[in-house]
C-alpha cells in the first residue's frame, strides 16, 4: 500500500500503526522504495541494511501485544559515526572502511528498546568535520529542496534522508551546529541538548567537550519525542547529568526572547535577517515577549571554539593510526605505517585540523592559544547566565547567515565554510541546549530554500526550547 510519507510525523505514524492501517513493515517498505528511487542522486545513505524487513517484523510482533512505545516501528537514519553492533560505523573517512561496532551507542540501545526501525548508515562529514558533508570520503550529499546545494553538515545525510522522506526520524551530532544547520538548509527541526543530557558512550569523539547526539525530526513534537527517548545519565559516559540535577522549573507563564542585535550584522544574508524579523513577530504573536539583550563576548564564540574543537579533534584522532583497529597501509617500518595510513586516508579537512589543533596544544603556543581560550570560553558561559538570569527564557538568532550554499561554493576556503557556524557554536561552547526550527523559504532561480529560527535556553531546559518551539510552529 502506498503510504503518504510527506506528511507523516511519529506521532501520526504510531497512531496509524496502533489502529492497524498499515503494518511497520509496510511502512519501512514504502521508506525502502523512496530510498531506491532518491538515494542514487542524494547520497543521503551510505549503506542501507539488510535486515531491515525483519526489523519491521519484530516491530509489529511487538504491536501485537500491545508492548509499544511512541518510538516503535519508527524508521531512523543513524550517522555513520554512531555504532550499532554488528554494522559498519566508519565516520565516512577511509581510515576506518569496513569497521564493524562491537557494541551499541547508548543512545541506539534506548532506541533498541523501544521498538525503533534502523534504516541504514547515513553520509556525513569525514570524522563529523565539516558543514556541507562535502568532507564525505564517500562523496557529498545533496540537498533534496535543490540537488545543486549541499545538504549542510556535518549531519548532511541524516537531514537529507529525512527531508526527502528516506527515514522519519534521524539521529545526528552536534559539536558546533552539526546537527542544527543541516536541519536548516533541509527545512527539519534538529534539537542540540545540553551537554551531558545524552550519552556519548558509543560516539565517535570529536572534541569531547562539545559534542552531543541530537535528533533531526520533522516538527517540534517529534524532536521531543526523540529526545525523550534518549535522555538520561549513563554509566558509560561520566559526563552525563542525574535526573536529580537537572533543573525542574515550571514554565513560565509569558516567555521571554532575548535578541542579540549586535551579533546580527555583517555577513548575515538580506534574505535570512528579513525572515528572523518576521520570525520575531510571529513569537509575538504567539504570545512572546521580545527583548533586546546584549552578550559582550558572543562575538569571540568562533575564534574560541576554532582553538578547542581542533585541539581536542587532535587528541581524539591519535587512535586512529592503523594499528588498532580501521585500515592500514604498510611501510617499511613501524613509522612508516603510521605516516602512509594517517596521511593517505584521513581527508584533506580531518588533517588540517589536526595540524591546527597539534599547534595550539605545542609548548610555547599553549597558554597563548588553548588556555586563553578556555578562559574566554568560561566568559561567554557567564554572559548568558547573567541574562538568563535577569528573567530571559531564551535567545533567538537565525540559525544560519545564509540559505544553503552551492556544492563547490566554499570548499576551497575554510573561513568562509567556518563563518558558517557563527550562529551555532555558542551553545556547544557553553553546554546549552539549542534547537532549530523551519521559520520560511527564501527563492533562489526557481527553487525555495528553507530558513531557520534557533533558540538557546539554559542549562537542562530542552522544555522551554520545546514549548516555544511549539508555539511558534501554530502561527
Amino acid at each position: 500500500m502506498k503510504i503518504d510519507l510527506e506528511n507523516l510525523t511519529i506521532k501520526k505514524a504510531h497512531n496509524a500503526l496502533l489502529r492497524k492501517e498499515f503494518s511497520a513493515r509496510e511502512l519501512v517498505e514504502n521508506y525502502l522504495a523512496e530510498i531506491e528511487k532518491k538515494n542514487p542522486a542524494l547520497n543521503a545513505y551510505l549503506e542501507v541494511f539488510g535486515d531491515v524487513l525483519e526489523q519491521a517484523g519484530a516491530a509489529d510482533e511487538k504491536i501485537k501485544k500491545g508492548d509499544t512505545s511512541l518510538l516503535t516501528g519508527i524508521p531512523f537514519a543513524i550517522k555513520d559515526n554512531i555504532l550499532i553492533k554488528g554494522r559498519r560505523a566508519g565516520a565516512a573517512s577511509r581510515i576506518l572502511e569496513n569497521y564493524v561496532a562491537p557494541y551499541d551507542a547508548t543512545a541506539i540501545k534506548k532506541l533498541k528498546e523501544a521498538g525503533a526501525i534502523f534504516l541504514g548508515r547515513a553520509n556525513m562529514d569525514e570524522f563529523a568535520m565539516g558543514s556541507s558533508t562535502e568532507n564525505s570520503a564517500y562523496g557529498v550529499t545533496k540537498n533534496p529542496h535543490d540537488e545543486t546545494r549541499v545538504a549542510g553538515g556535518s549531519s548532511g545525510g541524516s537531514a537529507a534522508a529525512v527531508a526527502a522522506d528516506l527515514a522519519l526520524a534521524a539521529l545526528g551530532s552536534d559539536t558546533g551546529g552539526s546537527v542544527r544547520q543541516p536541519a536548516s538548509f533541509c527545512g527539519l527541526v534538529g534539537l542540540k541538548p545540553t551537554y551531558g543530557a545524552v550519552s556519548r558512550s558509543g560516539l565517535m569523539a570529536m572534541g569531547s567537550s562539545l559534542d552531543q547526539i541530537g535528533p533531526l525530526a520533522k516538527n517540534v513534537e517529534d524532536a521531543e519525542i526523540i529526545f525523550n527517548a534518549i535522555c538520561g545519565q549513563d554509566l558509560m559516559d561520566s559526563t552525563t547529568i542525574s535526573e536529580k540535577t537537572y533543573p525542574a522549573g515550571s514554565l513560565p507563564e509569558k516567555f521571554i526572547v532575548g535578541v542579540p542585535r549586535d551579533f546580527l550584522g555583517e555577513g548575515v544574508a538580506p534574505e535570512v535577517l528579513k525572515n528572523f524579523e518576521a520570525g520575531l513577530k510571529k513569537l509575538e504573536q504567539a504570545g512572546v515577549e521580545i527583548r533586546d539583550i546584549e552578550l559582550p563576548n558572543i562575538r569571540y564564540s568562533l575564534p574560541v571554539y576554532y582553538i578547542i574543537m581542533p585541539a581536542e579533534i587532535s587528541s581524539n584522532l591519535a587512535r586512529f593510526d592503523g594499528v588498532k583497529f580501521g585500515a592500514k597501509i604498510s611501510g617499511s617500518n613501524l613509522l612508516e605505517d603510521y605516516l602512509k595510513t594517517r596521511g593517505q586516508l584521513f581527508g584533506k579537512e580531518a588533517r588540517r585540523r589536526i595540524i591546527l589543533g597539534t599547534y595550539v596544544l605545542s609548548a610555547g603556543y599553549y597558554d597563548a592559544y588553548y588556555n586563553k581560550a578556555i578562559a574566554v570560553r568560561k566568559m561567554i558561559a557567564d554572559d548568558l547566565k547573567k541574562v538568563f538570569d535577569s528573567g530571559v527564557n531564551a535567545i533567538a538568532t537565525p540559525t544560519t547567515p545564509s540559505p544553503a550554499f552551492k556544492i563547490g561554493e566554499k570548499i576551497n576556503d575554510p573561513l568562509q565554510m567556518y563563518l558558517a557556524d557563527i550562529f551555532t557554536v555558542t551553545a556547544n561552547i557553553a553546554g546549552i541546549p539549542a534547537i532549530s526550527i523551519p521559520s520560511g523559504f527564501t527563492e533562489s532561480a526557481d527553487k525555495k530554500l528553507p530558513l531557520s529560527l534557533q533558540l538557546q535556553a539554559s542549562w537542562g531546559r530542552e522544555d522551554i526550547l520545546f514549548e516555544i518551539g511549539k508555539k511558534f510552529e501554530k502561527i
